[in-house]
């Protein structure tokens, strides 16, 4: 018996090393394909910039944009004036007008900002621009949307990580499109955000209570819809952030708003949120989203008497959803979040100088 135990321990030591682990060895090749997989969703600066772009395209595809250089040029001095005093000042900063009555504005990872006609009209003075303006560039210099998608895991490299690196910046634009559309941040970006544009306000010598000004006209806004709408899309209470936004901007700078050039630069007239024309996410004509057309719904058989309930659609779903309204968005939608766009879906490209900026900073106060 003593001679069978032994000859079973020798055959033990005699095995390969690899054998002897059997499991842990397992384990461990487990671990380093996790570490792989961790190390595949960090994106470079550069893949940021390449989601941004292709998040852009997008979001321009589906409200076009403004085509005036001046305007441009006037948003982009703001906008630069506070992404250079950011966390990350030497992104290619990019700021666009897009041509919808909607109030809105959205941030594409990389710096690239965008902000809406309807938001400008909103808007009474240049101070509350900035803020506006402050607040997506908060969302890109702290890296809410890719490091959202990444924390979150809704997108995965899977197998074969150098061939199929492309497709899953794809993928990740795609997630980072829907993501921004929807104003899908969580409470703590938002919220972060928001002191991110009241910091580069104060910075930049405006009154950094502009963002709270213009959150509560928003609200006075909306007080009437039920739907989730535009910038209230996801946000934390609004009460809660404008009495944020008040306790950290504080009393500097309080007088400066920037009013003159603001009117000589912004001139469209605000539209009434019942007023804005619409269109269904998702609809034939309405490009730029990720929503596949709703298929045709059988109709039922007619029910006897008549009501609101009992009224049936008399045009097929794929050509009403291309139909515009002028009594809010669809599906649930808010008027801002589902305004039509513009026609024209071309950047206007505006250069300024470190020259412009210091000239255009002088003119805050």
């Amino acid at each position: 018996m003593k001679q069978f135990l032994l000859a079973i321990a020798l055959v033990g030591v005699a095995l390969p090393a690899h054998a002897q682990l059997g499991g842990l060895g397992g384990a461990l090749k487990k671990a380093q394909a996790s570490k792989q997989a961790i190390d595949d969703m960090n994106i470079t600066d550069a893949e940021e910039r390449q989601i941004g772009d292709d998040v852009s395209a997008k979001i321009r595809d589906r409200f076009g944009v403004v085509q005036d250089p001046a305007i441009h040029r006037y948003v982009t001095l703001i906008g630069t004036t506070l992404a250079k005093q950011s966390e990350r000042p030497d992104l290619n900063w990019t700021f666009i007008v897009l041509d919808t009555d909607g109030v809105n504005a959205f941030a594409s990872p990389g710096g690239l900002v965008h902000v809406t006609r309807g938001a400008l009209a909103l808007a009474k003075n240049e101070a509350e621009v900035a803020a506006v303006l402050g607040h997506e560039i908060g969302h890109v210099a702290h890296k809410h949307t890719v490091n959202a998608i990444k924390k979150g895991k809704a997108v995965q490299l899977g197998s074969g990580a150098a061939a199929s690196r492309s497709n899953f910046l794809a993928n990740y634009a795609n997630r980072a499109y829907e993501m921004v559309l929807e104003n899908n941040f969580d409470r703590g970006d938002e919220l972060d955000a928001d002191k991110v544009g009241v910091t580069l306000s104060q910075k930049a010598g405006y009154n950094a209570a502009g963002l709270g000004a213009f959150l509560a006209r928003i609200a006075e806004r909306n007080k009437d819809t039920a739907e989730k709408n535009g910038m209230f899309a996801s946000h934390p209470e609004t009460t809660e952030r404008i009495a944020k936004i008040k306790q950290m901007a504080g009393s500097a700078n309080a007088a400066v708003l920037v009013e003159a050039r603001f009117k000589e630069h912004v001139r469209y007239p605000p539209v009434d949120l019942a007023k804005i024309a619409t269109v269904v996410d998702g609809a034939a004509g309405l490009t730029g989203s990720s929503k596949e057309p709703e298929p045709e719904k059988k109709e039922e058989p007619k029910k006897r008497g008549f009501g609101l309930g009992g009224l049936k659609q008399t045009v097929a779903p794929e050509k009403q959803s291309a139909q515009v309204s002028a009594s809010g968005g669809a599906r649930g939608l808010g008027a801002d979040r589902a305004a039509k766009g513009g026609p024209n879906k071309a950047l206007v490209k505006v250069t300024v100088t470190n020259a412009d900026v210091e000239a255009f900073k002088k003119g805050i106060a």
